[in-house]
Parts: structure tokens; C-alpha cells; sequence
């Protein structure tokens, strides 16, 4: 299978990779890894990408298309793949068509996690982070509280907010979400293959609609 997520921050889009990814044997594509690596094994975009990356600035849809390329023209390039945060603009989506038609393969689905904007405010403002940094529990306000308020069920370690977890910051990346998704999902809907899956379900029963919407192409 091989599958395009898209959805806002707080609609479920990373765990569903993750699902994808132990489950299916999928290999999960995640542009920000795959900046990592290239500015790890010191490629030509690796240089590129590693200052804008340690200040924080902007990376080019050109650039984030160029290390996605990297890895289809590699020898192990995936046959199998879920994308979680890719691609993110129209100017990326058009460039992935291209470059999976040069590699003949194409998507099985582009699944659309739909979540009011309402629902993944009263997500994310609710959301507390572990703070150690091999434990990566997530708890919320709104209905997954940790047991003692501000330390982790699981490893004890204290509870944070993030700064981005903040109304008004995520209120802006809803907009920006907003004006560069929009024209993404057109372009999909022309192509014949956006599928819309409610992100308000259980993680399972939205799993098992991702599956069926990419099963319904193969078996079609």
C-alpha cells in the first residue's frame, strides 16, 4: 500500500503513521527525518538544509522535494509507504506525482483526516508532554489526564506544556494549515483518489477506514 496523510496538528495524523508503519510494514516518510539524515550523511542537500534547520528558518519546497527524491532513486528506495506531513503544499504534491510516475508507482489513497478546527484546539491547548526525552507520554486535559497532575504515569518524570501548545499559536498554524492545504486536496480530488476519514473515532476504527480506503483501489 502506499498511502498520503493529510490532516491538521491534533488530528491524529502521526499515530496513524505509526499504526501504518508496525502494523502493515509500511515504511513511514517523515520529511523532517529525512532532513536529518541528509544533514547527517552530509549530502548536497544536507549542507543546504542543515543552517536553516539549526536557526529554525524556512526549508524550500524545492529542497524538502529534492530529499524526498533522494530516497525513491535510492537502491532501497520504498515500494510501501505511509507520508506523514508530506506533501505539504501543491508545489510539493505536484512534484511527488511526477516523481512517482518516473519511478512507476503510484497512491493507493490520500486519506484526509477531518477534525473541526474547534476539536483540535480543545486537543492541543490540553496537551502536557513528559519531559524526559526517552519516555514521550502525551496526557490532555480534555481526557487523558496522568494520574498525579504534572508527573507521568509512566516514568514519573515531570509534565510540560509546550510553547506551541498555546491558543494563539495554534490558532496560527490552523491558518497556515488552512491556506496551504486547501489547493492540495483539490489537486487530489482531481487525481481520483482523496478519501475523507472522520479523525474524531477511536484511533482503531480510524486505522481500520485508512485501510479500507486504500484496500478499495487495489481490489477496484
Amino acid at each position: 500500500m502506499r498511502v498520503v496523510l493529510i490532516g491538521p496538528p491534533g488530528s491524529g495524523k502521526g499515530t496513524q503513521a505509526h499504526l501504518l508503519e508496525e502494523r502493515q510494514g509500511m515504511r513511514r516518510i517523515s520529511t523532517g527525518d529525512l532532513l536529518r539524515d541528509a544533514v547527517s550523511n552530509d549530502t548536497p542537500a544536507g549542507r543546504e538544509a542543515g543552517p536553516l534547520i539549526k536557526t529554525g528558518k524556512y526549508v524550500s519546497d524545492k529542497l524538502v522535494n529534492d530529499v524526498v527524491a533522494d530516497l525513491f532513486r535510492s537502491p532501497d528506495r520504498p515500494t510501501k509507504f505511509v507520508t506523514d506531513g508530506y506533501p505539504r503544499t501543491l508545489a510539493q504534491a505536484e512534484a511527488f506525482t511526477i516523481l512517482l510516475l518516473e519511478e512507476g508507482l503510484d497512491l493507493d489513497a490520500v486519506v484526509q483526516l477531518v477534525i473541526p478546527d474547534s476539536i483540535v484546539l480543545q486537543r492541543l491547548c490540553g496537551r502536557w508532554s513528559c519531559s524526559a526525552v526517552d519516555c514521550g507520554a502525551i496526557y490532555n486535559e480534555n481526557g487523558n489526564r496522568s494520574k498525579v497532575a504534572g508527573v507521568c504515569d509512566r516514568c514519573g518524570s515531570a509534565l510540560y506544556q509546550r510553547n506551541d501548545d498555546r491558543t494563539d499559536i495554534i490558532q496560527d498554524r490552523l491558518e497556515v494549515f488552512h491556506s496551504t492545504t486547501d489547493p492540495l486536496i483539490e489537486h487530489y480530488r482531481r487525481l481520483g483518489i482523496l478519501r475523507e476519514v472522520s479523525a474524531l473515532d477511536s484511533k482503531e476504527v480510524v486505522h481500520q477506514k485508512i485501510l479500507q480506503a486504500a484496500n478499495h483501489r487495489q481490489a477496484g
